[in-house]
């Protein structure tokens, strides 16, 4: 039988065990038929709904920790693209036909990503085995060998649970670590004297999602200029980290010398072919000349900078995009552009984080992006940052890291 006669689907719901499927953002997208069975639950109470809305935490038990549990367990999966086995949950659920009484029941959860082609989460699967009867045969006559799986079973979730949570600090501290790093690395004000100018970082959620954003500014020094860009490592953590301070260093250091923008980086490719982990980092760097009113660009393979002309016209900078900092063992020299821009216009530089969705194009979150940078154009650059951040970023936060860098011209 081929793969293209099989029916997935239909496998899927045949599946000997609780299954469901869900989005990023914990909303479930599908449920196979033991799921629903033993949650009680019908479909359409399920699928399109978020997973907390549909199983939320006992609020007769003050103890309860099954959500928060389930939940940082879920992010850990989307923060490290790796598999995660719980220990053994209680996480009770309200009757589906006696609203406000809640039963007592326990589960043994996985959590799995399903990846993308281009290595991000762009699912979540949910398998659950219910252990209910098996802890409440404690007690039944002649439940010994019950007990004596319970009492096993509760071991091995101790040993489970203490783990994970030695491996929870560990993972915080390293997320720690790895914050003070970046933040000591990331330029500050001094660098910049008297621009108009205004600067985000935001940290991924979940605790292993400290990432290798970065960004720079720095007066050049021939002529009223500014250089400003901004990079991406690929990676998470330290290591993330302190590739990050190398690149943005190597630019910082290139820009100060370099005819332009694109020799400028045609310099940090080559240093990048020699650091460990710099494998498909991006960046993009503009020199910006307030005498002559001009942008030269260049970037390599990052999103475009965005300019917003005083009268609202947004130009995306994307006439001298090339490869990736390391993409070639053997760098060509790099292209470059210019543009011009009138008095009172906005120059935006950004990462991925701030624009990309899973299963979105990316050209929408462009064209989101441009809207809110278009209307917000007007007030002070601190006010626009903060707008564009509130617009864009979802409630609780983006799985990826953001930084963002608004120049008015």
């Amino acid at each position: 039988m081929s793969d293209t006669s099989i029916d997935y689907r239909a496998v899927f719901q045949a599946l000997p065990g609780m299954v469901a499927v869900l989005t990023p953002d914990l909303v479930f997208t599908d449920a196979n038929e033991d799921f629903l069975r033993t949650t009680g639950r019908r479909r359409e109470q399920v699928v399109g709904h978020h997973l907390f809305d549909v199983f939320p935490d006992n609020p007769n038990d003050p103890s309860a920790t099954g959500r928060r549990n389930l939940q940082a367990s879920l992010y850990r999966v989307l923060a490290t693209g790796e598999r995660d086995t719980m220990a053994l949950q209680r996480y009770d659920l309200e009757h589906p036909e006696s609203p406000g009484h809640w039963e007592e029941r326990y589960w043994s959860p996985v959590n799995a990503p399903v990846r993308g082609p281009d290595g991000k989460v762009l699912l979540l699967v949910h398998r659950v085995e219910e252990v209910t009867e098996l802890i409440r045969a404690r007690g039944r006559p002649g439940a010994g060998r019950p007990r004596l799986l319970e009492a096993e079973l509760y071991t091995r979730a101790r040993e489970l649970q203490d783990l994970n949570e030695r491996l929870r600090r560990a993972h915080a501290r390293e997320r720690e670590v790895a914050l003070a790093l970046q933040e000591a690395m990331l330029p500050t004000r001094r660098q910049v004297r008297h621009r108009r100018t205004a600067v985000r970082y935001r940290p991924a959620v979940g605790a292993l999602n400290v990432c290798g954003d970065w960004y720079d500014l720095v007066d050049l020094v021939d002529g009223n200029r500014l250089g400003v860009s901004v990079g991406d490592v690929v990676g998470h953590g330290l290591e993330a980290s302190c590739v990050m301070g190398q690149l943005r260093s190597a630019l910082s250091a290139a820009s100060r010398v370099a005819a332009g923008p694109a020799q400028a980086l045609d310099v940090v490719g080559r240093y990048a072919h020699v650091v460990d982990g710099a494998e498909s980092a991006t960046a993009v760097t503009t020199f910006i000349d307030f005498d002559d009113r001009t942008i030269a660009y260049s970037s390599a393979g990052h999103p475009p900078p965005l300019l917003v002309q005083a009268d609202g016209r947004v130009e995306f900078l994307d006439q001298a995009t090339d490869t990736p900092l390391d993409a070639h063992p053997n760098p060509m020299p790099r292209i470059e552009a210019t543009t011009g821009y009138g008095e009172g216009a906005t120059l935006a530089l950004y990462t991925d984080g701030l624009i990309e969705r899973r299963r979105e194009d990316i050209d929408v979150g462009l064209d989101r992006l441009a809207d809110s940078l278009r209307r917000h154009r007007s007030t002070d650059p601190e006010v626009l940052a903060d707008a564009v951040l509130a617009e864009l970023l979802p409630p609780g936060g983006a799985t990826d890291d953001t930084a963002l860098v608004i120049v008015r011209l």
